[in-house]
């Protein structure tokens, strides 16, 4: 059995979903997959660093920071000046990457990836920058280190999408995607059908805690863009980035729309599509009235969908249904498992 050393930088709510499936998984980790992990680093942007070679307790860390405090206690090494030199000192063996993400450039978080991968760790992520905009450059320096750079966690919050091509679907091509990838966006929009106006609905999704303070990456597109990106980049090879996808929110919406629509027999979603065109794939994110039968049109509040066309399959759909912080953490940690068992 293997005992492997981990980072993360950033500790937000997934990072400490994690920590606690690492724990409630560890048994069966050890017995399943001989694999055992201590963590020895967490990096954080207002909590400050810790680094401990011997194991820091993460779930006294999390209890830690829920009471507002910083990570100064866990800390057993030499001073850190700052998350690059988190990197090279902590001495892990994979880092978990799940810092703010930055649709512009990737940055900081693709940085940090690279140092990473440099430094001869496995990288596991859940932020899309830096499949984005950096997806081969980052594949062929975690190959030349003999590392594995894995990323289930960015799109539809761990539902095996890009595993599934890798492991199962060998060789295949896909011509097209189609989907609804913004759980948030898809919760507005289903409160407005049932009766809220824009405001409203917005505001209930941020009291459920699904929408943040500023809604603007969600409602004007943006996450979904990144997303439709990615699956763009990886499987189907063809790199896009999310200033190149044709964008229309959903803010200009009225509840009175959406209700229209409903009475009409079809559903507005806010729909992602990929498709092949001579050599380029063209990507587009826009609010799209969708008949009621449609699969895509059936779901319901934070759940999501995507279908593929392929040259050897007529069509893979795969949803995922009610996302939050722990399937998000999950998809970490398959990421992780396979990461440090990839031959």
């Amino acid at each position: 059995m293997t005992t492997y050393k981990l980072a993360f930088i950033g500790f937000g709510n997934v990072g400490k979903a994690l920590a606690r499936l690492l724990e409630r998984k560890r048994e069966e980790l050890t017995r399943e997959y001989e694999i055992d992990s201590r963590v020895v680093g967490l990096a954080t942007g207002s909590h400050g660093i810790a680094i401990d070679p011997k194991g820091i307790d993460v779930l006294a860390a999390v209890e830690h920071l829920d009471g507002g405090h910083s990570l100064e206690k866990f800390h057993t090494s030499e001073p850190v000046a700052d998350t690059y030199d988190f990197i090279e000192s902590c001495g892990a063996d994979v880092l978990v990457e799940i810092s703010y993400l930055n649709p512009d450039d990737g940055q900081p978080a693709l940085d940090y990836c690279r140092a990473a991968l440099r430094n001869g760790m496995h990288v596991v992520t859940a932020n899309k920058g830096p499949v984005v905009h950096a997806y081969r450059e980052l594949e062929e320096l975690a190959a030349a280190k003999g590392k594995q750079f894995f990323f289930e966690a960015t799109v539809m919050d761990g539902t095996p999408i890009f595993s599934t091509f890798r492991e199962a679907l060998p060789t295949s091509r896909v011509h097209a995607f189609r989907g609804v990838l913004n759980s948030t966006t898809n919760l507005i929009l289903t409160e407005m059908e049932q009766g809220s106006t824009f405001d409203e609905a917005v505001r209930s999704a941020q009291e459920m805690g699904i929408a943040e303070a500023d809604p603007s990456a969600d409602v004007d597109g943006w996450d979904a863009a990144v997303k439709a990106a990615a699956l763009a980049t990886v499987i189907m090879n063809a790199p896009v980035l999310p200033s190149e996808v044709v964008r229309t929110g959903i803010r200009d919406l009225s509840g009175a729309d959406v209700r229209s629509a409903k009475e009409r027999g079809e559903r507005i979603k806010l729909l992602c599509e990929g498709k092949r065109v001579g050599e380029r794939v063209q990507v587009s994110v826009q609010p799209t009235a969708l008949p009621e039968a449609d699969p895509l049109a059936q779901l319901e509040g934070t759940s999501s969908a995507v279908t593929f066309e392929m040259d050897e399959l007529n069509g893979l759909t795969i949803t995922g249904h009610k996302p939050g912080p722990a399937q998000t953490a999950y998809g970490l940690l398959s990421d992780l498992v396979n990461a440090v068992r990839a031959r």
